[in-house]
C-alpha cells in the first residue's frame, strides 16, 4: 500500500473518531452541520476512493463523480462557516434579529467574492471549463478559511472564545488544511516537475489528516463553559445590529413610499 493510500486510510479513520467523539460530547447540539461535514467527508472519501480504483482518475465518470462530489462539499463548507459564525454568537443570539444569519451569509459571500481575482492566478488551466472553475472555487474556499481563522483568532478576546471551545478548535483545523492548500496551489504555479506536484499534494493530505487528528483528540475533552461577552463587546454587537436593521426598516419604509 502506498503513502497516499495510507494517508487516506488515516484520514478517514480519524474523521470517523471525531465523528464519534462529537457525536459523544453533543456537539451536534450546537454544531450539527459541522457534524454533517464529517460525515459527507468520511462518507465521500470512502466512495471517491472506490470510483478511483475502479474506473482511474482520467475516467470521464470519474471526472463527473469528483465535480459533483466537490460542488457538494463547497456548499456544506460555507454552511459551516456561517454555522461557526453564528455560534460565536451564541452569547447574544437572543436578542438578534432574525435576519442576522442572512447578514453573515452575504458578508462571508462577500468575502470569497473579493478573494476570487486572487484565487484565478493560483489556478492552472484544468481538463475541461468546469474543472478549472472548481478549481478556483476550491483555492476561493481556502483563502475564505484562513481569513476567517485568523480573523477569529485576532478578536478571540474580545468575543470570549478560547482554544477549548469548539468553534476555535474547528476553525483552526480548517485554517491549517485551507493554508496548505494555498502553499500548495503557489507551487503548482512555478510548473514544476511532476514528483514536486505529487510530494506537495501527499503533504496537503497529510495536513487534512492532521486537522482530522486535530479535532478527535480536541472533541474527546469536555468542551470549556461558555464565558458571556463583555458588557461594552455585547453593547457593540448590539449597536450594530440595531443599525442594520433599522437601516433596513428604512429602505423598506422609503420603497413602499415610491410605490
Amino acid at each position: 500500500m502506498g503513502l497516499e493510500k495510507i494517508l487516506l486510510y488515516a484520514g478517514i479513520f480519524a474523521g470517523a473518531a471525531a465523528v464519534v467523539f462529537l457525536m459523544y460530547r453533543r456537539g451536534f447540539r450546537t454544531v450539527p452541520v459541522f457534524c454533517i461535514f464529517l460525515i459527507w467527508g468520511v462518507a465521500s472519501d470512502l466512495t471517491m476512493m472506490y470510483l478511483l480504483s475502479r474506473f482511474g482518475a482520467t475516467d470521464p465518470r470519474y471526472l463527473s463523480s469528483y465535480l459533483i462530489e466537490s460542488s457538494i462539499d463547497f456548499l456544506v463548507q460555507f454552511a459551516v462557516l456561517v454555522e461557526l459564525t453564528w455560534s460565536v454568537l451564541r452569547p447574544i443570539r437572543a436578542a438578534l434579529p432574525r435576519r442576522t444569519i442572512l447578514v453573515i451569509s452575504a458578508l462571508l459571500l462577500l468575502l470569497g467574492a473579493a478573494s476570487w481575482p486572487i484565487a484565478a492566478r493560483l489556478t492552472l488551466a484544468g481538463p475541461t471549463h468546469q474543472y478549472h472553475v472548481l478549481m478556483e472555487l476550491e483555492q476561493c474556499f481556502s483563502m475564505l478559511r484562513v481569513a476567517f481563522v485568523l480573523i477569529l483568532a485576532a478578536f478571540s478576546q474580545l468575543l470570549a472564545i478560547g482554544w477549548r471551545d469548539r468553534e476555535l478548535q474547528i476553525a483552526t483545523g480548517l485554517g491549517f488544511y485551507s493554508l496548505l492548500k494555498l502553499g500548495a496551489a503557489i507551487v503548482h504555479t512555478q510548473h514544476q516537475v511532476p514528483v514536486v506536484y505529487h510530494n506537495v499534494d501527499l503533504i496537503v493530505t497529510a495536513g487534512y489528516a492532521c486537522s482530522l487528528v486535530y479535532w478527535a483528540v480536541s472533541f474527546a475533552q469536555q468542551e470549556a463553559p461558555r464565558q458571556e461577552f463583555t458588557p461594552r463587546m455585547e453593547s457593540f454587537l448590539l449597536a450594530v445590529s440595531g443599525a442594520a436593521r433599522a437601516q433596513r426598516m428604512t429602505l423598506e419604509q422609503l420603497r413602499k413610499t415610491s410605490k
